[in-house]
């Protein structure tokens, strides 16, 4: 078969393309939107209350109020990106008589998201913009690497964190985070502490502890008060004796005179690299919890096997060792250099880096890299140093999505799963009924990686009728 230049022309309608179930592109329109927004309610329903529940509270009626508001203004958003992606198709087929390479998909995906985001508060368009971007850059590198243009690298995903942690925590050590509001910095604020941060004067030096004595005291009153009740139990009470006085000993040891947190540099480092650990761990245990919950009450024992398997750990190894790591080469430059500087955030980051090899994952990688990237752009904004392009957010959402809608129209072998699946869900399954056999003269073999995407998705087309 001849396979055409990008540029040529498929004389395909698009009824034959993009709605083969109906004549009608106003019908077609109308069903995506009405699918869509069907699908757009319920999660965005899940999503807002999951805010409201993480307040822990009782919301108030004003509060209420919002919430209401933010949750039918998203459905909307999304949905109008649904449905103007149909109805934009059709105009361009009529504007120009024919599809080719990039008016197929890639153009009315642009002006759809455009429109789209434009319905959706102010305030959520950069979170959208970075989630949409984090996939097409994913997507983009598995088109590039498809054609030969790139290679895979070894270790990638650990090389993007390790670069884009390293320039963050740089940033959170100059104490940035007073000049410009991320919720990025709460979290490394959580992770790390606010002991890095450089200020103008040290912490003031902390005299040796005598907690542990106090508290071996009171462990013993405890123990001879629990005694007297017949309900001794001397190995915990040794064991707990033998924890505070190990404790004791490791925060009395020394720390470099530079060094901002409040016991020894050693102490610092396993307090939270195991603070770390346990929240990781736990994370894990609850959503196997949670996801396997119907599973674990047919099958009690493979409660034993799920909290047995070594991948239960990894996050938790992850997130304790990257801390452990950083706060340890921290500590370690401010003793051998008797100095301390922002610049020792770099290769502290770039170490501590390494331990994302226990839980490496594209997705976080890139999302790490685009807020660094976000950060960086916003400051050199407010500095001077860059300027402000009108637009940016919502020029940077409508590129990516028209990635991602193309991929998923020309060649969705490049696509991330999970994506596929939401194009499918919100499309009520249309996206699997439109004929793109026309397309396969660009050489990419479309309708071979729909029929692979399909099956490794677990999904098919639906019986799609016309709208009565």
């Amino acid at each position: 078969m001849q396979v055409l230049s990008k540029m040529s022309s498929v004389p395909v309608t698009c009824i034959e393309y993009a709605h083969p179930w109906t004549n009608s592109c106003s019908v077609a329109t109308a069903e995506l939107m009405i699918v869509g927004l069907q699908y757009c309610l319920r999660i965005y329903a899940a999503v807002y209350a999951f805010s409201l529940l993480m307040r822990g509270r009782i919301p108030t009626p004003p509060e209420l109020v919002k919430t209401i508001r933010g949750w039918l203004q998203s459905s909307a958003f999304l949905t109008t990106n649904a449905f103007s992606y149909m109805m934009i198709t059709c105009l361009v087929r009529r504007a120009f008589g024919s599809f080719n390479f990039y008016t197929v998909s890639y153009v009315p995906a642009f002006f759809a998201a455009f429109v789209s985001i434009l319905v959706e508060r102010s305030s959520r368009r950069a979170l959208l913009a970075l989630y949409v971007s984090n996939v097409a850059t994913e997507t983009l590198w598995n088109i590039l690497q498809s054609r030969g243009v790139v290679r895979s690298v070894p270790y990638g995903e650990i090389a993007i964190f390790g670069l884009s942690t390293s320039v963050l925590m740089y940033c959170y050590r100059l104490n940035r985070q007073k000049d410009y509001r991320d919720s990025m910095f709460d979290v490394v604020r959580f992770a790390i502490g606010d002991s890095e941060v450089m200020k103008s004067e040290p912490a003031p030096a902390v005299a040796p502890t005598t907690d542990e004595p106090t508290q071996s005291r009171d462990c013993a009153g405890s123990a001879r008060s629990t005694g007297k009740r017949g309900h001794s139990y001397p190995f915990i009470q040794a064991m707990l004796r033998a924890y505070l006085q190990l404790t004791g000993r490791l925060k009395r040891l020394g720390k470099h005179k530079l060094c901002r947190h409040r016991h020894s540099c050693l102490y610092d480092t396993l307090s939270s690299g195991a603070r770390m650990f346990s929240m990781g761990l736990g994370i894990q245990v609850v959503l196997k919890v949670v996801l396997q919950l119907r599973k674990l009450i047919n099958r009690p024992s493979l409660l034993r096997k799920t909290f047995l398997n070594k991948e239960i750990v990894r996050l938790g190894l992850f997130l304790g060792g990257f801390t452990s790591i950083y706060k340890m080469s921290s500590c370690a430059l401010r003793h051998f250099t008797n100095s301390d500087s922002p610049l020792y955030a770099l290769p502290s980051g770039l170490l501590a880096s390494a331990a994302f090899g226990f839980y490496a994952d594209n997705t976080i990688a890139l999302y790490i890299m685009w807020k660094t990237l976000q950060i960086i752009y916003n400051w050199g904004i407010e500095k001077g140093y860059l300027p402000r392009v009108p637009g940016f957010t919502v020029l940077l959402y409508a590129a990516s999505t028209a990635l991602l809608f193309h991929a998923a129209t020309i060649e969705p072998k490049n696509l991330r799963p999970s994506y596929w699946k939401f194009l499918y869900s919100i499309s009520g399954g249309r996206i699997c009924v439109m004929d793109r056999s026309g397309f396969d003269v660009y050489g990419l073999d479309t309708t071979g990686q729909i029929s692979t995407m399909m099956k490794l998705c677990k999904t098919e087309p639906i019986l799609v009728g016309k709208l009565s």
